[in-house]
């Protein structure tokens, strides 16, 4: 595959999870969304649960690649969250760290998904 010349540009940043469970539904479901070789993908525990981690590669994202959008995934039986990881506590993280990055960003498009074990995304609101 020929490396593109000019600026290095790509869509969007994926922040997801490192679980092995749902690398192939997120790989298949970024690559239908965004485009084969058009975003960057951040592997981190817990998703965004780290909200200074995500912040730092959002940066990196958007001052290397020129990035639009980011997207934003956690999931279902998150190990990094524990008893604590309901689907109304995924949410509301996911929400401010829209918000918060956001803010830092307002440049950028954020959205944010909760991921089923199953591979169904859902959509989580913004806003």
């Amino acid at each position: 595959m020929p490396i593109r010349s000019g600026p290095l540009r790509c869509e969007a940043i994926a922040v997801t999870c490192i679980d092995y469970r749902l690398q192939n539904s997120i790989h298949d479901w970024l690559t239908t969304r965004v485009g084969i070789h058009n975003f960057d993908r951040v592997a981190l525990a817990g998703g965004v649960f780290d909200l200074a981690a995500v912040t730092k590669q959002v940066e990196l994202a958007d001052r290397l690649h020129a990035i639009r959008r980011v997207i934003l995934v956690n999931h279902e039986d998150c190990g990094a969250y524990g008893q604590a990881g309901t689907p109304e506590r995924h949410a509301a993280d996911l929400r401010a760290a829209a918000q918060k990055l956001g803010e830092a960003f307002p440049h950028l498009k954020f959205e944010a998904y909760y991921l089923h074990l199953t591979g169904i995304f859902e959509t989580v609101p913004l806003g």
